[in-house]
């Protein structure tokens, strides 16, 4: 789009104000004059705000609650204009003074200031209800009590035009200025398109401010009238906000991180503790200097006791999100700093069981051989019927040790089996029911019994079975020999889903164990000498990792070991890529 095309409606709004402008400046104060100047403002400002409507409900995320809020400032100042138009039109009367309308007039600003302040341009960091909201809802309940504390006495206890007209406007252009000096500070903080759209908002809203000093002046010498060149600003303030709402569809209004520096965040509390410590200055000025009527002065100290309970209010709620937003980050940072030493431990022990692999894969390797070759001899000398019993003592014990030893060889090139096994879609819940089944077959002693609760929905994984049946055999074994130690016990093992992970948990009711963090350990065993090698739990600990998984170890406070091995559920992509196979 060309130069011409982009700032079209800009030309429009020109031509607009000029347009008014001559009307304004060729006719005679009259009715007629007086007809069009207010219906022409009211039908700009409805114009206005029905282009930011509509923005609203078109425009994406945070772009919408910006213009909302622009929106809601427009159709309070809508309002007032249509008052003008009832009593100047309608019914042909000067609008009377004081009014009850100027309120709505003096906080139309507050939407348009809430628009800027709450920082369309910046991302924010979460969801969650922000402190700087309250805060700066604290200093609308204070800017709201400081229009009660001025204004409403002249108004409504003793009436006094010449004091409300003072606080009236003295309030009305403080909050133009803070309007503007909001406005700008946003620009300054933002970067384009924001800034564009920020200082074409700051054009219009000056244009505002020099329109409201021109009529106040005007008003107090009595030359102000509806449709005099006082008005011109006013309309040209209208027609630019317009224009920049229908021109900012063009541009991609998108949030950006904040730069650094001194932000809205760091004033806003500031700011709010200002106006709480500025309540007990007001009420003490007002029972020692306040030389207005009993009445005004009395209705001005309960103002300020009633906005020092509201604000003390906001400041125990807001010590309470504070609380509340202390103990989040301190459980976030704990949970973080377990996770860390988790991770760390699971790097630990990988690394150690990499390493140990390696070294243990061929040393059992290079005894392999000369053990089967002493199992062999030992046998046929054992066949041998010329062997005293002495000598078949002997040769029954060196077979026996030497089995013994091919057992333990046989671990460790379990323990170091370094090229993975083929995976598959396995159903958990058929292994573990396998291993009670063995667990029964196998029973060594009386008064154990197994208890299983398993969820008939739970969801296939991807793995070897083999290796996790085996897994679950090593855990059952180790859990049924804690309960022997004890004379007995029970077993309940818990097979469930929990999100996109399949949760298998094995609580004996033995004695424990004495170290659980080390459990995993490679050799670490608890068992007399010749009963265990220590390469079980660590074997099963590999093959959780292998397939992804997570397993833990812990002491239960009532007593026994608590084992929760945890697997990622098989994706849909590895379920559709078997069933195409099959």
């Amino acid at each position: 789009m060309g130069g011409l095309g982009r700032f079209r409606w800009f030309a429009t709004a020109g031509g607009v104000s000029l347009a008014f402008a001559a009307v304004c400046l060729a006719a005679q104060r009259s009715a007629g004059l007086t007809a069009f100047s207010d219906i022409f403002v009211f039908v700009a400002m409805l114009v206005a705000g029905g282009i930011m409507v509509a923005n609203a409900m078109i425009r994406p995320g945070r772009e919408r609650w910006f213009w909302g809020l622009m929106a809601a400032g427009l159709v309070g100042w809508t309002f007032n204009q249509g008052t003008w138009v009832f009593c100047e039109v309608v019914l042909r009367k000067n609008v009377p003074d004081p009014y009850f309308v100027d309120i709505i007039l003096f906080f139309h600003l507050i939407p348009m200031i809430a628009a800027v302040a709450w920082s369309p341009h910046q991302l924010k960091q979460g969801q969650r209800f922000h402190l700087s909201t309250l805060n700066f809802l604290m200093l609308l309940v204070w800017w709201m009590f400081l229009y009660a504390f001025l204004v409403f006495p002249d108004q409504y206890v003793t009436l006094n035009v010449a004091s409300y007209d003072q606080h009236y406007l003295l309030l009305y252009q403080v909050q133009h200025v803070l309007l503007i000096t909001l406005i700008g500070f946003a620009a300054w903080r933002s970067s384009a398109p924001w800034r564009r759209l920020y200082l074409n908002f700051f054009v219009a809203c000056a244009l505002y401010l020099v329109s409201s000093q021109l009529t106040n002046v005007a008003l107090a010498s009595g030359r102000y009238y509806s449709g005099s060149w006082y008005d011109v600003p006013l309309v040209a303030a209208i027609s630019w906000m317009a224009a920049t709402a229908l021109t900012a569809r063009q541009w991609q209004l998108e949030a950006a991180p904040a730069k650094p520096g001194i932000g809205q965040r760091a004033i806003t509390p500031r700011l709010a503790m200002l106006a709480i410590l500025s309540l007990p200055a007001l009420g003490l000025w007002t029972f020692l200097f306040d030389r207005s009527a009993e009445g005004s002065r009395v209705f001005r100290l309960f103002t300020v006791l009633a906005a020092m309970v509201v604000l003390g209010a906001f400041v125990f709620l807001r010590q309470y999100l504070q609380d509340q937003a202390l103990m989040r980050l301190l459980d976030e940072s704990r949970s973080g700093y377990e996770n860390r030493e988790r991770l760390q431990s699971h790097l630990v022990q990988k690394e150690k069981l990499a390493s140990l692999g390696h070294l243990v894969a061929g040393a059992a390797h290079e005894i392999d051989h000369p053990l089967t070759a002493i199992m062999t001899y030992s046998e046929q000398l054992w066949s041998n019927q010329r062997l005293t019993d002495e000598q078949d003592v002997l040769v029954r014990k060196i077979v026996n040790q030497a089995r013994r030893t091919r057992d333990l060889v046989s671990d460790l090139l379990s323990f170091a089996q370094e090229s993975p096994a083929e995976k598959t879609l396995v159903d958990v819940a058929m292994l573990v029911q396998r291993s009670i089944v063995m667990l029964e077959l196998q029973r060594r002693a009386g008064g154990i019994r197994a208890e299983t609760f398993i969820d008939p929905e739970l969801p296939l994984v991807w793995g070897n079975a083999n290796q996790l049946f085996q897994a679950f055999v090593q855990i059952v074994e180790n859990a049924v020999d804690a309960l022997e130690e004890t004379g007995g016990g029970s077993l309940h093992i818990i097979a469930q889903r929990q999100t996109r992970e399949v949760v298998i948990q094995f609580s004996d009711t033995g004695s424990g164990i004495r170290e659980p963090q080390r459990v995993f350990d490679p050799f670490y065993t608890t068992k007399p000498i010749g009963k265990g090698t220590g390469l079980g739990l660590s074997a099963v600990y590999g093959v959780i990792q292998d397939h992804q998984g997570q397993i833990t170890c812990q002491n239960k406070p009532e007593g026994g070991a608590l084992f929760v091995l945890r697997l990622p559920v098989a994706t849909d992509a590895a379920i559709k890529a078997v069933a195409a196979r099959a």
